[in-house]
């Protein structure tokens, strides 16, 4: 069977930056609903398109295609008293943006005496990634997955 709109899709890959270190790789096949669910990047969904199990490819993301740009309206500096004593970097929070009722994880960058910096930006913003992938398996997406917009059972969703 051929990848094509509302198949499902299971597939082992490997994440690397533009240097080819590895930053991400399945263990297990994952899967996804094919054709514009946004379970995977579109740049790959269009490269997938048409393959078959056993075909592969190699998708090279410029940073509008993963992760987007840095933004820099999400790198703020907070007062330290609004974090817990304990605070030190690399930890996360969930905040909005200014104006925003989107929620967020920010992660702390730096720290001073009296300041915190957060940033909201996904931690691979502004990288060129190199996305390979193997086709595992291809099968048709049941009515309750295409409802849903995800796939379920043992590769997927759970209710």
């Amino acid at each position: 069977m051929q990848i094509a709109h509302n198949t499902v899709v299971s597939i082992g890959y490997e994440l690397s930056d533009a240097d080819g270190n590895v930053l991400e790789q399945s263990d297990q096949p994952v899967a996804y609903l094919h054709g514009g669910y946004y379970g995977i990047f579109p740049a790959v969904e269009a490269a997938l398109e048409g393959k078959r199990a056993g075909d592969s490819c190699k998708v090279t993301l410029a940073p509008e295609d993963a992760f987007g740009e840095v933004d820099s309206e999400l790198v703020r500096v907070e007062d330290r008293n609004l974090f817990p004593p304990d605070i030190a970097v690399g930890m996360q929070f969930e905040g909005s943006p200014s104006g925003s009722d989107e929620m967020r994880v920010y992660t702390v960058t730096d720290l001073a005496e009296d300041k915190v910096v957060v940033d909201g930006n996904h931690p691979l913003a502004g990288c060129v990634l190199q996305f390979r992938c193997q086709v595992e398996q291809v099968r048709a997406a049941t009515e309750e997955e295409i409802g849903h917009g995800h796939v379920h059972g043992p590769e997927g969703h759970h209710h």
